[in-house]
């Protein structure tokens, strides 16, 4: 009962961990679970520090699922996306400003890292990890890693796009996209999409959708009312909820299976990045009658 407590403690922390290496919920749920396996089995007394340990633990998996999952996504369809996650309504930590680290945009940014920049700079940058820990779980000397966390950091500025922390100003904003998609009003998107938005969708081969970014406010805007015009108002449903820790949109049509979850990159009150999901690998851990 011990172990089982020591590790419910600390599993929402982990899970946060592996979510950001891999930007995979299925990645990271099968981490949890062999750093569990390994838990039971670990001697008494071989941690002194549960937390630091399990880190550790969940770390090294999810780092070295990285290498093969780079391989895979060299071959993949079209822009690879991370896997959404989507809830009702915001925790209560994040009421007031947006957590920029679990955010579909900056995970995107992320892919473009050796998987040994990204773990250095989810554990030290976000989860305040010392370089002496992280440099046991990637195999190179805390200098080293000090390094690699630095280059990242720095790509990581340079790259990520800039958006809004203030949580109303991106739902009202998102609500204004919405609007603007259920009315059909084509004047409506122009106002709310930035001049040089962009719009990436994640089909994965498996069902249709842009295999090349989609570029500027005109352009955008008449593929989204294009989008709308295929869609059966009878069974398809658009709802507001939160997608990583913001608010985002999901397309769900409880009777056909599908679904579609979006996420928006606000800056000073205009969309500058829509991320779109739609490969059913990707969401298969959302239950869309639920939804």
């Amino acid at each position: 009962m011990a172990l089982l407590a020591d590790f419910e403690n600390h599993r929402s922390r982990l899970w946060a961990v592996a979510y950001r290496i891999t930007g995979s919920v299925a990645d990271a749920d099968d981490a949890l679970q062999e750093a569990w396996l390994r838990w039971q089995h670990l001697p008494d007394g071989e941690a002194a520090n549960p937390g630091a340990y399990l880190t550790a633990v969940v770390s090294r998996i999810c780092f070295d699922q990285l290498g093969s999952a780079r391989a895979r996504r060299e071959t993949y369809v079209g822009p690879w996306l991370p896997e959404p996650v989507v809830a009702d309504a915001p925790g209560p930590e994040d009421r007031v400003t947006l957590d920029e680290s679990v955010g579909i945009a900056l995970l995107a940014v992320l892919e473009r890292l050796t998987p040994a920049e990204r773990t250095a700079f989810i554990l030290h940058d976000v989860f305040a990890v010392p370089f002496g820990e992280i440099a046991e779980v990637v195999g190179r000397t805390p200098v080293s890693v000090r390094q690699l966390a630095s280059r990242a950091r720095r790509r990581v500025r340079a790259e990520a796009p800039r958006r809004s922390v203030d949580r109303d100003e991106h739902r009202r904003t998102v609500e204004a996209f919405l609007a603007a998609v259920l009315g059909a009003d084509l004047d409506g998107l122009l106002a709310v999409l930035d001049p040089e938005v962009t719009w990436r969708s994640d089909g994965g081969g498996k069902v249709s959708a842009a295999r090349r970014p989609v570029l500027g406010r005109e352009k955008v805007a008449r593929y989204i009312l294009g989008i709308g015009r295929g869609l059966d108002p009878l069974t398809m449903r658009l709802l507001l909820r939160e997608v990583n820790g913001a608010p985002g949109l999901v397309f769900a049509d409880p009777m056909g299976g599908r679904v579609s979850v979006f996420a928006f990159t606000v800056h000073e009150g205009r969309i500058t990045e829509v991320d779109a999901v739609a490969n059913p690998d990707k969401l298969r851990h959302l239950d869309v009658r639920a939804l």
